[in-house]
């Protein structure tokens, strides 16, 4: 299992792109190439084998195999942050234009080709208690705290990162430090319900996480990004995130994708509506006409060989075949023509 990792520790600076993990076969180069934050979908759908709408003309990027996906992509939006020490990391890109966004398309394309295999699709912001999800999320994560105030009660009980975090100048009382803890304790959970449910790793559909915290933006406002709340917040974000993509990296056996997108502060505020669980659905519509996206499986990729060189093989043999007969002599090539000359000649 080869990891893409640093030796040295590597800052990630506020608006940022920050590849934490990476299969070889998605290759991210090395360089100072600028991203826009729009175009952040698009690269999520490029990572996963999906087509855009329009060419991603970023060197960021490397064209990878044809028939090996990742099962999974993750990205995480930090806000309010200036500057994130992650200590092990494939890639980090300068973030241009960091307008607010959404992998609602990733994840319509997702429910689109892979709606009998239920994917996983889980789109969460503890802060602004949205949720949206879609396929075995339903299931496996109906009981993730969502809310704030079920957060908090999250904390209180057993196996709480209160008890494993060192917290320092954070207080467990304040509201500010309190939603930053919740956030945490957000990741903590969810790497916890995919270790106990390990077999979603393994079946045939990708599945899509995205998450955005906002605490250290409120710690920011209130403290100051000086205040040793804030420096302590962010070492403990830091070295979270860092673990979180590890454990889902190995979860889905080193054929995930990690993002961490860190933006200060959004151009322009993101107005979307939220669904609840009860509100989502397996399957909207199965009978649309609208619904053109023919239903892919893995087994796509080897049935398009098998027809591919088969036709060629045949147009190949049909062309022999063709040519042989037009360049024969019926005299000597064909027995039936020689028996028939005989005939005649006896005659």
């Amino acid at each position: 299992t080869a990891v893409l990792q640093q030796q040295r520790g590597q800052c990630v600076h506020g608006d940022s792109l920050t590849i934490l993990q990476s299969p070889e076969f998605v290759s991210f180069q090395k360089g100072d190439w600028a991203i826009s934050g729009e175009k952040i979908p698009d690269l999520v759908a490029l990572t996963m084998g999906f087509s855009v709408q329009e060419d991603l003309s970023w060197p960021g990027l490397q064209a990878g195999p044809l028939f090996q996906r990742p099962r999974a992509n993750v990205l995480v939006v930090v806000r309010g942050v200036d500057s994130l020490a992650l200590p092990q990391s494939v890639a980090s890109y300068p973030l241009e234009n960091p307008v607010p966004f959404t992998l609602d398309s990733v994840a319509e394309t997702i429910h689109s080709l892979f709606a009998e295999d239920t994917p996983v699709v889980l789109q969460l912001a503890p802060s602004e208690e949205r949720l949206y999800m879609l396929g075995k999320a339903n299931a496996v994560f109906e009981d993730l705290p969502v809310t704030l105030q079920q957060i908090r009660a999250r904390l209180s009980q057993d196996g709480s990162v209160l008890a494993s975090l060192p917290l320092n100048s954070l207080s467990r009382n304040a509201e500010a430090d309190l939603l930053f803890l919740s956030e945490v304790q957000v990741l903590h959970d969810i790497t916890a319900l995919l270790q106990r449910h390990r077999h979603l790793a393994k079946d045939h559909s990708p599945d899509l996480y995205s998450l955005e915290l906002s605490g250290l933006e409120e710690l920011s406002r209130l403290y100051g990004q000086d205040s040793p709340q804030y420096r302590d917040a962010t070492a403990i974000l830091a070295s979270v995130l860092q673990k979180f993509g590890e454990d889902v990296y190995g979860l889905y056996g080193n054929s995930a994708v990690v993002e961490v997108v860190t933006v200060k502060t959004f151009e322009a505020p993101l107005t979307r509506k939220s669904r609840s669980i009860l509100e989502s659905q397996q399957i909207s519509n199965p009978g649309s006409p609208y619904n053109l996206a023919y239903k892919y499986n893995f087994q796509y990729a080897v049935i398009f060989n098998i027809v591919l060189w088969l036709m060629i093989a045949l147009a190949l043999a049909v062309i022999v075949v063709a040519y042989n007969l037009w360049n024969m002599d019926p005299g000597y090539d064909s027995i039936i023509y020689r028996m028939t000359n005989q005939k005649i000649r006896m005659d």
